[in-house]
């Protein structure tokens, strides 16, 4: 879980285009981060493994 003033400085408006760093909406994990849901890799897994993101499923072959 990242810090509350790290997450406060990062929705602050950027000076340059490249400082952009996106952030899970959860948990403020800027690692590992997936566009598509705005979510981190293991926010993501949590929450599709509970079937609260609709149309993703575990994958198994």
């Amino acid at each position: 879980m990242a810090k509350t003033s790290v997450i406060a400085r990062s929705k602050k408006p950027i000076k340059f285009a490249s400082r952009l760093v996106r952030r899970c909406f959860r948990c403020g994990r800027k690692r590992g981060y997936i566009r598509d849901f705005g979510l981190c890799r293991i926010c993501f897994r949590e929450m599709a493994s509970r079937g609260e993101i609709p149309g993703a499923k575990k994958s198994s072959w």
